[in-house]
């Protein structure tokens, strides 16, 4: 084994072949020396280097035998010659990094799920089925709009699940949804469209994604009801209707309508859409005007946003302008995790794991939601991965040095809100694991007794 292992290392040495052994024994030490060939690792055998540079075994082993008494090469009977420890000198010292704040203990950011409820085992199983039934064809580049195993499969999975109403042909697949927020700037910019409102609070990468794509960005406020839709102006608007981010509201009936009716071309992001924890469904809004509405989907809440795993089910016109904004891109998510997520779908497996998480999400919320204190009202609890409190001013701009001191990482609503005066606390409780969420909620009960007092 450890013959064959030697003997399929690719070496780059600087050797011109016409100095013969003695510049083949220069040029291993200078890769020696250098540290190309690290201390302790295995080089060539004899045989492969020989065959490599075209010259006769014997000529390596030489060099070889006169390097292991020099002291640069270790060779030992039985087992593959490696680099001696000694033989090397020094690599120079990389300069340090800028000193990095500690990480803290403590994790109750919003928008993270718990990475440890991802389902290795049915992953595993999925790209092993994958793998046994796939084409060779899959290796390939893949096809510009992704997987049409995939896309057909969500075109099933978001009627039945969210109401979505979509064929495969007007599904792209896309590497989560911050690409998927370019894509579409990109696009939209490319027909004409150079501003896009966003709801304020909002996460502001997705603001700033949208103005590096060169679109103008404008703000709508948020209020009890959702976003307040007779102050659109803009030409498309970014929404989460089913649960504000990060207000938590659900955008009420009326203003669903109304919003469908502008003529703007209205980005969906249902973000959080599988968690929903009251018995009131919140279909998606792309049902209620599937030509004026891009959903858009991701799989970095339900399973890992390292997946980077989106969709975008678009009107037929935006068809061809957002692929030719993906191909542009040039991002896609690897298509065997495309199929992989697709046979998850289409076994059932995929719905079994939202489920189990969404209970153990649901758990999470009830604690979180009993355990504060009765001044501080929790909003936007009927569904997600967050819920909100309200604070005072004063308070808010206490809460990063209150919060490094317990250890907590978590986030206020101020780098969020644009002009609408807001303040308060983003809870988060997906992001720390089972076992720590008792810790990381009582560093949370101690930054607001501390902030209260």
């Amino acid at each position: 084994m450890a013959d064959e292992w030697s003997s399929s290392l690719d070496v780059h040495l600087d050797w011109t072949p016409g100095t013969g052994r003695k510049g083949l024994a220069k040029a291993v030490r200078a890769a020696i020396r250098d540290g190309r060939w690290r201390p302790g690792a295995v080089v060539p055998s004899t045989r492969a280097l020989a065959h490599d540079l075209g010259v006769a075994r014997g000529t390596v082993t030489r060099v070889y035998s006169d390097l292991a008494a020099e002291g640069y090469l270790q060779t030992t009977q039985g087992a593959p010659t490696r680099v001696a420890t000694a033989g090397a000198e020094a690599l120079s010292q990389p300069r340090p990094m800028p000193a990095r704040e500690p990480a803290m203990r403590w994790n109750l950011l919003p928008g993270r799920p718990d990475s440890a409820l991802f389902p290795r085992d049915v992953w595993l199983t999925s790209t092993k089925r994958v793998l046994q039934h796939t084409h060779n064809e899959t290796f390939g580049y893949g096809e510009p709009r992704g997987s049409s195993v995939l896309r057909a499969t969500l075109s099933a999975y978001l009627a039945r699940s969210r109401g979505v109403l979509a064929d495969p042909a007007r599904i792209v697949i896309c590497a989560g949804f911050s690409h998927a927020m370019s894509v579409v700037g990109h696009a939209l910019r490319d027909i004409g469209i150079g501003e896009m409102a966003f709801e304020d609070p909002s996460f502001h990468r997705f603001r700033d994604l949208a103005a590096a794509a060169g679109q103008r960005i404008t703000t709508v406020p948020v209020d009890g009801a959702g976003m307040r839709v007779s102050d659109l102006t803009s030409p498309a608007v970014v929404v989460t209707p089913a649960h504000q981010s990060p207000v938590g509201v659900t955008l009420a009936p009326d203003r669903r309508t109304a919003l469908t009716r502008t003529g703007a071309v209205i980005v969906e992001d249902d973000y959080d859409g599988e968690f929903r924890y009251d018995r009131q469904q919140v279909g998606a809004l792309q049902a209620l005007a599937p030509e004026r509405v891009i959903y858009a989907g991701t799989a970095s809440k339900t399973l890992a946003p390292s997946l980077r795993l989106g969709w975008l089910v678009l009107p037929r016109s935006l068809v061809d302008p957002v692929i030719a904004a993906l191909a542009a891109s040039g991002a896609q998510p690897p298509l065997l995790d495309q199929l992989v997520l697709a046979d998850m779908i289409s076994t059932g497996a995929y719905d079994k794991h939202v489920r189990r998480c969404r209970i153990e999400y649901r758990s999470r919320r009830d604690r979180l939601a009993a355990a504060l204190p009765q001044h501080l009202i929790p909003q936007g609890i009927s569904a997600g991965l967050h819920l909100m409190v309200a604070l005072s001013e004063a308070a808010e701009a206490q809460v990063p040095a209150v919060a490094r001191r317990h250890s907590l990482d978590i986030a206020t609503v101020a780098p969020m809100v644009v002009r609408e005066k807001r303040h308060g606390l983003i809870v988060g409780y997906g992001a720390s694991s089972k076992n720590a969420f008792t810790g990381a909620l009582e560093a949370l009960l101690a930054v607001l007794q501390e902030l209260q007092s």
